[in-house]
């Protein structure tokens, strides 16, 4: 996850007083571990990287094992723990699970469609105490039923936000943007703001489960780029106007965005360019594999989300602190090696130390080689100093973003 708003608050208290921040290592000692609890859900989502249906899946972790994982997670320190399916929802036991989790000290977020969410459901998720509730919205009223598949999705979806926000819950919106939804992003971020949500989570698209069968129509360059300068400068006014409150805008799934905001930098802020390079070297881009992993419904280990297709072992046979040590698996080890045994424009990029190689599942599903160039990087040759007759500039396009965007209907 890349956090524009950490990044453009360190900017604006630079301008403030006249030095940036010193760099320290935050990441943690253990990966944030997204689990999906739960295989079952109650949409069938487009871009679904789970293929979740509406009907029971057998053999999943049952409370008890669920616990015993939960023990060696917090041994081996694992800050936390998002619960996800599917819809998390619609495991009976969920609040339990979220209860034994809090009790251990993890910081708890809930990924959810937010369809579920009626006021009494509100209600028991507040009372859990979850730290954070993540809302999926694909676009507007119509874009967002057309990906989910449901109509009246959004308007539950919703309703959800504005009943957690008035229970008090830290909300945030999750977004993913292909060229079918892509003209919705700047409604969607004056909706965030009209309902005073406190996150907006931008995810480029991954290429895995029914998400793969979108690559073809993931967003083309010049809008990635567009989306990133909207979402740039919204977080630089939220960061640089006294008294407003703080909002974070994240973005996941394609670490380019770090060298973007580089290049944001040099453009606007540019005496602060080396302090925030050196902050994003130690960032470090892409971590799956190191710093976020993944349990599936079945007690799989995954290096992320995205890695269902590799299965590292199960927390049924082994500890999910003696997997995730375990570099005897080739992906494993190459995704923990620094820096990443990448080719292409990604080994020969000059930015390597802060991408860390991208995302490596894309290159894995577009060419069988996980360390084959991510071809979801929307950066230039020149722009990441490799130059020649490669990728054709981008920067020269100046027709206006919703004018240059295709948007393919379904």
């Amino acid at each position: 996850m890349f956090r524009i708003s950490q990044y453009m608050r360190e900017l604006a208290a630079a301008e403030r007083d006249g030095i940036y921040p010193a760099v320290t290592d935050r990441k943690p000692r253990g990966p944030v571990v997204i689990w999906n609890l739960v295989r079952r859900c109650n949409l069938s989502c487009k871009h679904c990287y789970a293929l979740s249906a509406d009907h029971d899946y057998p053999n999943e972790l049952t409370l008890a094992q669920i616990d015993t994982v939960m023990d060696d997670l917090k041994a081996f320190q694992v800050p936390v723990l998002i619960l996800s399916g599917g819809e998390p929802l619609m495991r009976p036991d969920i609040f339990e699970i979220a209860r034994h989790a809090k009790a251990r000290g993890f910081y708890i977020g809930l990924s959810t469609n937010g369809t579920l969410i009626d006021a009494p459901m509100a209600d028991r998720v507040a009372a859990q105490g979850f730290d954070y509730v993540g809302i999926s919205l694909d676009g507007m009223r119509e874009t967002h039923d057309r990906f989910r598949r449901k109509q009246g999705a959004f308007d539950a979806s919703l309703a959800a936000v504005r009943l957690l926000r008035a229970r008090g819950v830290k909300v945030g919106l999750r977004y993913t943007m292909t060229d079918m939804n892509a003209a919705d992003l700047p409604d969607l971020l004056r909706l965030m703001q009209d309902e005073g949500v406190d996150k907006f989570y931008f995810s480029h698209l991954n290429y895995a489960g029914r998400g793969n069968i979108h690559r073809g129509r993931d967003a083309h360059f010049a809008a990635t780029r567009d989306a990133l300068d909207r979402l740039f400068a919204q977080a630089w006014d939220n960061a640089s106007r006294p008294g407003a409150a703080a909002v974070e805008y994240v973005t996941g799934n394609n670490d380019a965005d770090g060298v973007y905001l580089l290049m944001w930098v040099r453009r606007h802020l540019p005496r602060w360019v080396d302090a925030v390079q050196a902050r994003l070297v130690a960032w470090g881009g892409n971590a799956s594999g190191l710093h976020v992993a993944n349990i599936d419904n079945l007690g799989h280990v995954h290096p992320d989300t995205m890695w269902w297709h590799h299965d590292l072992g199960s927390v049924r046979e082994r500890p999910f602190s003696q997997i995730w040590a375990d570099s005897t698996d080739a992906l494993m080890a190459g995704l923990k090696q620094q820096p990443r045994p990448v080719g292409g424009r990604c080994g020969a990029c000059a930015h390597l130390s802060i991408c860390g190689g991208n995302t490596r599942v894309r290159a894995h599903q577009v060419t069988g080689d996980p360390w084959a160039e991510d071809p979801g990087c929307y950066l230039d040759d020149d722009e990441i100093g490799i130059g020649g007759a490669g990728r054709q500039s981008l920067r020269v396009q100046t027709t206006p973003f919703h004018q240059r965007l295709k948007v393919v209907p379904c």
